[in-house]
């Protein structure tokens, strides 16, 4: 994802930011049918997160995860933030995705 995704400080009753996971060697969907999703939300330059945003899996077998943005991550002062999705599978095994999620965050009125 090159576009950065753009949120207001505060807004929590709506923003969500849904993500397709996919092979990138065959192009194909990943079925996480049965996992969990979390996405790990930290300012640009930092290494302290600022949330672990946990993700609803709505049916898996389509690969998508669905992040509701928390008042704890939307509580952040303006500026650059990244996200990580790590998706833990129903054997334990944990797969964290490559590209990180890039967000612009700007003051509310």
């Amino acid at each position: 994802m090159a576009e950065k995704i753009k949120l207001i400080q505060g807004d929590v009753s709506r923003p969500q930011v849904q993500a397709t996971l996919t092979n990138e060697v065959t192009e194909t969907v990943i079925n996480i049918t049965g996992a969990t999703a979390v996405m790990k939300f930290r300012q640009v330059g930092s290494t302290t997160l600022q949330d672990t945003i946990p993700g609803s899996i709505p049916l898996g077998t389509d690969g998508i995860v669905v992040f509701p943005m928390t008042a704890l991550a939307m509580s952040g002062s303006a500026g650059d933030y990244e996200g990580e999705i790590q998706v833990t599978f129903s054997d334990g095994s944990i797969q964290t995705v490559y590209e990180l999620l890039k967000f612009k965050m700007r003051e509310d009125f």
